[in-house]
């Protein structure tokens, strides 16, 4: 999940870069002039989340930590990838919970992004190795949330991974819930 998260926020800071209200993105109408637009476009244009992410991948990319961090999160991503080659060549689906936990509140997980970002934890395999994914609801928990499950297909397999969620989330829908 470290990995993820170093190269998730890396090209999230390098694609918003070009959000600075001049050109692309929203535009503060409170600013005077050049200096203060951009400032107040990117303080007022993002989330607190997504200024979280851009200082974090603006750091990870930066000179004396590029090697450290984005270029070792890049090798674990390999890794990743073999490992997820060798074993869908045995398979035709990896498949698992979609989260953890049950859906926290809209706001809740703010003030604790490491708690936040924990809930990603199965999905995050999947999009560090660019396989494609899908999550299917397969029911509610005792407090009637819903609950998911996440599955992993090999490049160009999308087909018959879609056929065995279309599968899976038919059989579930035909299950009694409590």
């Amino acid at each position: 999940i470290a990995a993820y998260y170093i190269l998730v926020t890396a090209e999230a800071s390098s694609n918003l870069a070009r959000f600075d209200g001049a050109r692309y993105g929203y535009r503060s109408p409170s600013s005077e002039d050049l200096s203060s637009m951009y400032v107040n476009s990117r303080t007022e244009g993002f989330g607190d989340e997504v200024k979280r992410r851009i200082m974090l991948g603006t750091y990870v990319l930066s000179a004396g930590y590029y090697d450290t961090y984005y270029k070792k999160a890049q090798q674990v991503r390999r890794v990743f990838q073999d490992r997820y080659r060798e074993a869908l060549e045995k398979v035709d689906v990896i498949f698992g919970p979609t989260s953890p936990f049950p859906p926290f509140g809209i706001g809740d997980k703010m003030d604790n992004p490491l708690e936040m970002y924990l809930a990603d934890v199965f999905t995050v395999p999947a999009s560090i190795v660019g396989m494609p994914a899908v999550s299917v609801p397969v029911g509610f928990d005792s407090l009637g949330l819903p609950v998911g499950v996440h599955l992993i297909c090999n490049f160009f397999e999308e087909g018959k991974m879609l056929g065995i969620a279309r599968q899976l989330q038919s059989l579930c829908q035909e299950v009694p819930s409590n």
